[in-house]
């Protein structure tokens, strides 16, 4: 009989026992190791990414990557450049890497600007699948993969571009992607109205798969949140690191000629509505989605991918490569030709022939 079988009767100790304080026990283990969240930053120079970014958490994170003036060289490809930080909120540890994308959409022709992306997402996976398999692991594996891509849509009014078009669907398929409509005070609120429904029809559209994502383990109430944010989606935001008077009080915005934004107000702006959900509803979820989700999505096809390969050679001839050098050729070309797959592969070969 499995244990699926048995009926499980629920019952109500006599005297306090003290389980509950698991919790709090966990807690503790977990505030001593620290939280790690990796946000990806993807969208063309002048955008506002870095400034949003410091904004958000409230400290200089990023520096800007793009052109500090028109005479500067453009950069030819795109570019994958990362910051580390450690910020520290009542007693509460966040590790951040910031992963910068200089360079994408910024040349004449943009084919396959999303490539370096893709390749980085994908690379961070096969690096910790390649620690997975390790005989001899850490007890705490460095998380490296990409929890986060906030892809930023300049304020043109338009529908997307082909090239943003292909990102977001070649995004969306490996790592959790929130799209953000950039330095949204260049907007009036009708325009900024017209354009995010325009956009959320684009989005139907192309069946980008946008985070985040529908789940039959959700609460009703957790349902009904993604919902809101859903309707929301792509936030409307604009950044500022820079205090201001408005209304006779210090704020975070920006004055111009003909007035003062306050990013903090929701009727002008729709950044607390995203730093809320980046860090204060979804925070976990997105560390957890790209590890049940899309992590092992990959981790499932290298996987099948070598004990296939296996299985094919054990049924060649005697002139058959060994399992090792056949499953990190294959493991290899599934990941994207990199360098960091050769030892997971032979790792994953040897338990796939011990399996057997």
């Amino acid at each position: 009989m499995s244990f699926s079988e048995v009926d499980v009767k629920f019952a109500q100790p006599k005297k306090y026992v003290g389980f509950d304080t698991i919790t709090t026990q966990i807690e503790n283990r977990l505030l001593k190791r620290g939280f790690q969240f990796n946000v990806m930053v993807v969208g063309r120079s002048g955008l506002g990414k870095s400034t949003l970014i410091n904004t958000l958490f409230s400290s200089k994170l990023a520096d800007s990557q793009g052109r500090k003036s028109p005479f500067e060289p453009i950069e030819k490809t795109t570019e994958i450049k990362v910051t580390h930080h450690s910020l520290v909120e009542n007693n509460v540890r966040l590790n951040i890497n910031v992963i910068d994308t200089p360079g994408f959409g910024d040349q004449i022709n943009n084919e396959k600007c999303w490539d370096p992306l893709v390749k980085y997402v994908k690379e961070q996976h096969s690096q910790y699948l390649r620690k997975e398999l390790t005989a001899q692991r850490e007890r705490y594996l460095p998380d490296t993969r990409v929890h986060c891509i906030l892809y930023f849509i300049p304020p043109n009014g338009q529908k997307l571009r082909q090239l943003d078009i292909q990102a977001l669907k070649k995004l969306g398929d490996i790592a959790n992607v929130v799209p953000v409509i950039a330095k949204s005070d260049s907007l009036t609120l009708d325009e900024r109205n017209d354009f995010k429904k325009l956009l959320q029809s684009e989005f139907m559209r192309h069946g980008f798969n946008i985070y985040p994502y529908d789940s039959e383990d959700l609460y009703e109430e957790e349902r009904q949140l993604n919902e809101d944010i859903k309707s929301l989606i792509p936030f409307a935001v604009a950044g500022s690191e820079m205090e201001i008077e408005a209304g006779g009080k210090k704020v975070l915005g920006r004055k111009t000629k003909w007035g003062a934004i306050d990013i903090e107000d929701v009727t002008q702006c729709e950044f607390v509505f995203l730093r809320d959900f980046l860090t204060r509803t979804h925070l976990q979820d997105l560390i957890e989605t790209t590890n049940l989700t899309h992590y092992e999505t990959f981790r499932s096809k290298q996987l099948i991918a070598l004990k296939e390969n296996a299985s094919n050679n054990n049924n060649s001839g005697s002139n058959r490569p060994s399992h090792t050098q056949a499953s990190n050729t294959a493991f290899a070309n599934n990941a994207g030709g990199n360098s960091t797959t050769a030892n997971a592969a032979a790792a994953a070969a040897a338990a796939t022939t011990n399996a057997h």
